[in-house]
């Protein structure tokens, strides 16, 4: 078994940070057509023209901001056809109190691509309805014995609560030292329900490699012709004394997944242990958010901040300056301007052209 390391996590360097005002402003020239706070449900039309690339940041092609309507009445927005030297880039913004901040417009942004402002932004829109692809992911181990049915029952009225049966899709994983998937990809809340009843707590605790198999096995995996949100709901007290990957390989894995971490800690004492610090950092490093429940009951109360997340979401897609389909990791630095603001996004992705 390899010794556990955390990968580190590193802001802009001194260079960076010495060209840092030159970039912002060539960013915020690019988002210059979007300085009007966009709309929280998109217009059925854009006034822009088509393949300008003033207008390219402020609008996605033509008929791309026009959604069907859910089963929930919510206006589902489609983003355009992402190409090889484009990155797409899904976050959240809150405020100090963890509340989530709507209508922004992307002269509210910084950015920075290996350091370097992208060459053009192609696509942004607040408030994005993408269909979900979501994987519950949830510690089996004996460590949580005492609180497991409590997981259960909230993980069950998260799915039946969020997925839309036309859109969306979920997996169930339990893992102890080695993870099993108990129902595989589906609609079917019944389904779910079963794969969330079946699992049994026992054995010791392989955490990484559960993150690593979910994103490589299933997320990874899960792509079509239109984009999806995928994220990743994991239940944990973050304790691992079985994987044979690092925590850093399984951060790059869901980095190439695109997926995002949302993990409820099960850690109920008031202090912070070595297992929070590893939430924290597979959450932070792909643009989620680790939640501290103080009780087992109130387990439902961070599934309800998920759902609340998984639908306040911002959409960015850019062009980087310097791109190479070489398959090399690269750095991503997004900020709000108005700094008693946090952005929540991945930080970082490989340039595989995919």
């Amino acid at each position: 078994m390899k010794k556990l390391h955390f990968a580190s996590q590193a802001g802009p360097s001194l260079l960076g940070r010495f060209l840092l005002p030159v970039l912002l402003t060539a960013f915020a020239c690019s988002s210059a057509p979007a300085q009007q706070t966009a709309p929280a449900t998109p217009p059925a039309q854009n006034a822009t023209q088509p393949g300008s690339p003033s207008t390219a940041a402020a609008a996605a092609q033509p008929g791309a901001g026009q959604g069907s309507t859910s089963d929930q009445g919510s206006q589902v927005y489609q983003l355009p056809t992402v190409h090889v030297n484009e990155v797409p880039l899904i976050f959240t913004v809150t405020d100090r109190h963890g509340h989530y901040i709507p209508n922004l417009g992307q002269s509210d942004f910084a950015l920075l691509d290996n350091q370097k402002a992208p060459a053009k932004v192609d696509f942004f829109h607040q408030q994005i309805n993408l269909p979900l692809r979501v994987g519950i992911v949830i510690d089996a181990s004996t460590s949580i014995r005492s609180r497991f049915q409590f997981e259960q029952q909230s993980a069950i009225e998260f799915l039946l609560q969020v997925l839309k049966e036309r859109s969306d899709r979920a997996f169930v994983m339990g893992f102890d030292v080695t993870p099993t998937v108990t129902a595989d990809w589906t609609n079917d809340p019944d389904s779910l329900e079963s794969g969330i009843n079946e699992l049994r707590p026992g054995g010791g605790t392989a955490l990484f490699d559960a993150v690593y198999t979910a994103c490589r096995d299933k997320l990874l995996t899960e792509r079509g012709p239109e984009p999806v949100r995928k994220a990743m709901i994991l239940i944990s007290d973050g304790e691992d004394n079985q994987s044979r990957v690092y925590l850093s390989e399984a951060i790059k894995e869901c980095e190439r997944a695109e997926t995002i971490i949302y993990a409820i800690s099960t850690n109920w004492t008031p202090s912070r242990g070595a297992g929070d610090k590893v939430l924290e950092q597979l959450s932070t490093e792909t643009g989620g958010e680790t939640f501290y429940p103080p009780s087992v009951e109130d387990m439902a109360v961070s599934f309800k901040d998920i759902e609340e997340a998984l639908r306040s979401q911002y959409a960015l897609i850019y062009t980087p300056a310097d791109f190479h389909t070489d398959g090399s990791y690269r750095t991503i630095y997004l900020y709000c301007k108005d700094r008693g603001y946090q952005v929540r996004a991945k930080k970082g992705y490989f340039a595989t052209g995919q």
